[in-house]
């Protein structure tokens, strides 16, 4: 099943289509939200799909297109194409490609597209001599389902941080899902329960920076999807249960030069930093409010960035703790130097979130920003006077102070683009004036009574 019009990378995929039998595929793209969609059709389409494209209705998705200019078109990347082993029985067998949208009125890629907005931060990258890394440890929690299949959050077990059976009950789930992940080309490097009852963390290899986006959102996508088969439900809230630490998405960062050489290495320097390294590292600190929108962009994602669970709120950097917003990890050979971003959470637009973090990151580069000095004793100890002695500032409290300091940065907010950044912005003023408006169970057992 070849053509001589397409590309080497589509045939091959054509070629695997025929050769395993595929019966449907599935033309995934993100809404603004980070939310994933598709398209399904018989997999006897998928040559019309390379040469011609997937029409589909633009109005229907968050954040795209008003109704009297809907019609978009799916462009499949073929090095995206994967079998969906939860989805394959004896019967019929399923595929996936990850797609570009484009815009038909123009044939241009379409601006509205979180995939499009994280290649521009690619291409700026490049414009500068630099590939750009990611390596995310994104972390979940497990959840019964009640008698009807929705979910609950009675945890799946009581482990704790390296816990083993029988106190981890869910080894096999996680091992399933490493077996799923493994199928999709994924390579896992560990893991383990987390911290909180109910919680886990499966790591996988670091990428190039669209590849790490597109692994973010199918990696979420198989975790689900076999947790469901074990009849559980996993979720990527940042903190489903009050008072035990919530779920984030450290994120590992690096440039590399045209010619392969990790640009953030010196090892001349005391933190084997480069002035790269250092300058990309400021722009992170300088922009980290603005960058919690995105990184962190729910109402609940403010409920884990409070003191007291281990979560990153104070704007600093460090290399032996991980009180602070950055930590520099220890890096064995010079290839391994990065930073870790300890801000973001799981339930972000993952094409936003890396977008954002390369674009500040970036101009603290171009814009040779001085980078604070380390901060090497607990941030958590800290009282107010000493945070203010060393002047550190804190993260934004909630989902509306994140969104004013979106609005007021110009790398970050032009970062998503006029058309991203104006639905996005809108969508979070939206969710936190319902959540300011919502009465809360805690309100009324406090308060209901007493007045």
């Amino acid at each position: 099943m070849t053509s001589a019009n397409l590309p080497a990378e589509a045939e091959d995929v054509l070629d695997t289509i025929e050769d395993e039998g595929v019966d449907f595929l599935r033309l995934q793209f993100t809404d603004i939200l980070g939310t994933p969609k598709n398209v399904s059709i018989p997999a006897d389409q998928a040559e019309k799909a390379f040469t011609e494209g997937i029409y589909f209705d633009g109005s229907s998705i968050n954040g795209f297109v008003r109704i009297q200019e809907s019609d978009m078109r799916l462009e499949p990347d073929p090095d995206t194409f994967a079998l969906l082993p939860w989805r394959n029985s004896e019967s019929v067998t399923s595929g996936r490609l990850i797609c570009d949208v484009i815009d038909t009125s123009t044939g241009e890629p379409f601006a509205g597209d979180p995939r499009r907005v994280l290649k521009n931060a690619i291409d700026r990258a490049a414009e500068l001599g630099y590939t750009v890394n990611a390596g995310p440890e994104p972390e979940f929690f497990l959840f019964e389902e009640d008698e009807e299949g929705r979910a609950t959050t009675t945890t799946h077990d009581s482990g704790g941080y390296f816990d083993l059976a029988p106190k981890d009950l869910a080894q096999d789930v996680r091992g399933d899902i490493i077996y799923g992940l493994e199928e999709m080309g994924f390579d896992v490097e560990a893991s383990h329960h987390e911290v909180a009852r109910g919680q886990h963390e499966i790591d996988f290899k670091y990428d190039d920076a669209l590849s790490t986006a597109d692994n973010i959102i199918t990696f979420r996508t198989t975790v689900r999807a076999i947790a469901a088969k074990h009849g559980l439900h996993a979720t990527f809230m940042p903190k489903p249960i009050a008072h035990i630490n919530g779920s984030g998405m450290h994120t590992h960062l690096s440039l590399f030069t045209e010619d392969g050489e990790n640009a953030f290495h010196d090892g001349s320097d005391e933190f084997s930093l480069s002035e790269t390294a250092y300058g990309f590292l400021a722009g992170i600190l300088e922009h980290a409010p603005a960058l919690s929108a995105v990184t962190n962009p729910t109402v609940n994602s403010y409920k884990r960035l409070v003191p007291g669970y281990e979560a990153p709120i104070y704007i600093a950097w460090s290399d032996v703790n991980r009180s602070a917003l950055v930590r520099k990890p220890a890096a064995r050979v010079p290839a391994a130097s990065r930073i870790e971003f300890r801000v973001p959470d799981p339930s972000c637009n993952p094409y936003l979130a890396l977008a954002a973090m390369i674009h500040a990151g970036l101009d603290g580069v171009e814009g040779g920003l001085d980078c604070p000095d380390p901060v090497r004793e607990n941030i958590y100890d800290f009282d107010d006077a000493k945070r203010e002695e060393y002047g550190i500032e804190t993260l934004p409290g909630n989902l509306g102070e994140a969104v004013d300091a979106l609005e007021s940065d110009e790398v970050v907010y032009n970062a998503l683009g006029p058309h991203v950044s104006e639905k996005f912005v809108e969508a979070k003023r939206q969710e936190f004036n319902e959540y300011i408006a919502e009465v809360s169970d805690w309100e009324l057992d406090r308060y209901l009574e007493k007045f």
